[in-house]
């Protein structure tokens, strides 16, 4: 990236569970990133101000999705993103349902019941929780909490049919509202971009989401890029079929693989040509 596109890249080690829990990481990449465009800082790495782009891949798609929200809410980084980059990301925990968790629900590197558990981790949560959660149980329609955003993550309208198919949503008449209650955070837009409100989206900048047909969290991207779009901002979907999450970073020998190589070379394509 820093070679093909003459950029500077910076990778802010934000710090990981267990040592800290959610919303810490999304304070470390708000913090890094407010220093980092000091104006005095971008003048000793001779970075361009108007051509700042944030971007991430799976939890790092997650985190600059958030922080891409951030600051349309932060007046002192108002209008400072000319893009925001997102590599199959992950952009909620309210629906481990969605066609692309029923296609892939043991798809290696990232089966559903991983994710579900890394969420948990994320919010110190309790394990107890893992399988109520795989059938939204958190999410049943007596879940007072959840009925504000389940339109914003209604799949039958926010996907294609080529991506439903022959799914069905699961919606559980009566499930575990103490879920919800001891994890709040699965209803905050820092934790789940997906279900910001349509306010905060249209703020957004130029988007760029790359997803992968063999991955639970294809319809995470799809699904947020249809609320982009819907909301007024462009947003270009890129779509491999034969990828798999986790495909961008074998791009060298023994695992060179082709889907890699190919979709590293898109999204520094649309880097290239946007930025």
């Amino acid at each position: 990236m820093a070679e093909e596109l003459n950029a500077v890249i910076v990778s802010i080690e934000y710090r990981l569970v267990p040592k800290v829990y959610f919303p810490e990481q999304i304070h470390d990449v708000v913090r890094a990133t407010k220093y980092f465009l000091k104006p005095e800082v971008l003048q000793k790495y001779m970075v361009d101000p108007g051509r700042i782009c944030i971007s991430g891949d799976s939890a790092g798609g997650n985190l600059a999705a958030a922080l891409g929200q951030q600051f349309t809410q932060d007046a002192s980084l108002k209008n400072k993103l000319k893009l925001q980059a997102l590599i199959y990301p992950v952009l909620q925990a309210l629906d481990f349902n969605t066609p692309s968790y029923q296609q892939n629900v043991n798809t290696p590197i990232l089966p559903r019941y991983v994710m579900v558990k890394y969420w948990v981790d994320y919010f110190k949560g309790n394990y107890d929780f893992v399988q109520a959660m795989i059938v939204n149980n958190h999410t049943s329609l007596d879940v007072e909490e959840a009925a504000a955003v389940r339109a914003r993550l209604n799949w039958t309208s926010l996907l294609p049919a080529s991506f439903t198919k022959n799914y069905k949503p699961v919606v559980q008449t009566t499930g575990n509202a103490r879920i919800v209650q001891e994890l709040p955070q699965l209803l905050d837009a820092r934790s789940a971009p997906l279900i910001a409100d349509q306010a905060v989206l249209q703020l957004l900048p130029k988007t760029y989401i790359l997803t992968c047909e063999h991955d639970v969290l294809r319809d995470d991207g799809i699904m947020y890029a249809k609320r982009l779009e819907s909301a007024g901002v462009e947003v270009t979907l890129d779509h491999f079929e034969d990828g798999f999450h986790g495909c961008m970073i074998f791009t060298s020998w023994p695992t060179n693989f082709s889907v890699g190589i190919r979709t590293r070379n898109s999204y520094i394509k649309w880097l290239d040509q946007n930025l």
